[in-house]
């Protein structure tokens, strides 16, 4: 049983004739009078009264019209949403990416996707890196923004990764505070001085920053520690102190001034991660397209922000 032969029967069944049948489907009527013998020989029963000039169901026949129309009607359905999904009109996003992330590519990355792409549902995962990768390994999310701090997939899990960014930590200050440098840099030692709003130890921009001053044999001005980073950033806003953060947070934030490191200079490389074994969905390549270009533009709206695009 296909589809094409349900499709004849209900057309017959419809117009109570094969001549006419076989004009509305555009199909020859030795075509469509094969089709119904073999559907009949399939299911072992004949579907049709044959009279000259008339046609009427049989019994079976009268059983068979709704399931098929039913299942045509399915079939439609099938059709059209598959449809949707391959136009974008409809469709599912699972995207991870790390907090400090959230707050500038990927809000933008996700404004720009949902403006042209308003039908598709967006899930969003903030976790830390090494746990996106988890949950890229068991399809808990279907693309993640992650650092080069990630670590190596789980075992088993082929891991693609595409460098989108290579950004500066740099030292952000209140815009309405004097300069806390005379030069457009400022150095370790100059830093430690300076009252710091450390991040919450689970962040990995903390332990990077730390072991920074660990290496440099400098112990820094705590005023405040334990925070998440929209907090830091109000904090710094209110002039309590300054922080240590990626360059890309700062974009949009008249309030907030920047310094950049003189050394050592720190660091961090953003990049696109997916499982290698998986084809992607229309909607999540579309979404993949959207954050290539939108690193790219947020590149060139920062020197302390580096594109590794091609």
């Amino acid at each position: 049983m296909n589809l094409e032969q349900l499709r004849g029967f209900v057309e017959v069944a419809r117009l109570g004739h094969f001549t006419r049948a076989s004009e509305s489907l555009h199909l020859a009527q030795p075509s469509l009078s094969r089709q119904i013998s073999t559907l009949e020989r399939e299911l072992g029963i004949e579907l049709f009264h044959r009279a000259r000039g008339h046609i009427a169901l049989t019994a079976a026949g009268e059983m068979l019209l709704p399931r098929a129309q039913r299942m045509l009607g399915e079939a439609e359905s099938i059709k059209e949403e598959m449809g949707e999904l391959r136009g974008l009109r409809r469709g599912r996003v699972r995207l991870g990416a790390p907090p400090t992330l959230c707050i500038s590519l990927v809000a933008e990355a996700i404004s720009a996707f949902h403006t042209a792409h308003p039908g598709v549902d967006l899930h969003l995962t903030e976790s830390g890196s090494r746990l996106l990768v988890d949950q890229l390994a068991v399809g808990a999310v279907d693309i993640a923004i992650i650092t080069e701090s990630a670590g190596p997939p789980p075992s088993g899990f082929s891991l693609t990764r595409v460098p989108l960014l290579s950004e500066e930590l740099v030292v952000v200050s209140s815009a309405a505070e004097p300069p806390i440098a005379a030069d457009p840099v400022i150095d370790l030692e100059r830093l430690s001085q300076l009252p710091l709003i450390a991040l919450d130890e689970t962040y990995e921009l903390r332990a990077t920053t730390d072991a920074a001053f660990r290496a440099a044999g400098l112990t820094p001005t705590q005023v405040l520690q334990g925070a998440e980073m929209d907090a830091v950033l109000r904090f710094v806003e209110r002039g309590v102190g300054v922080a240590v953060v990626p360059a890309m947070v700062l974009l949009d934030r008249p309030e907030l001034r920047a310094t950049r490191l003189a050394h050592p200079q720190m660091t961090r490389t953003v990049s696109l991660a997916h499982r290698s074994d998986v084809t992607p969905a229309a909607a999540v390549a579309a979404m993949r397209q959207v954050i290539v270009s939108t690193a790219a533009e947020v590149a060139r709206r920062d020197p302390a922000i580096r594109s590794l695009l091609d």
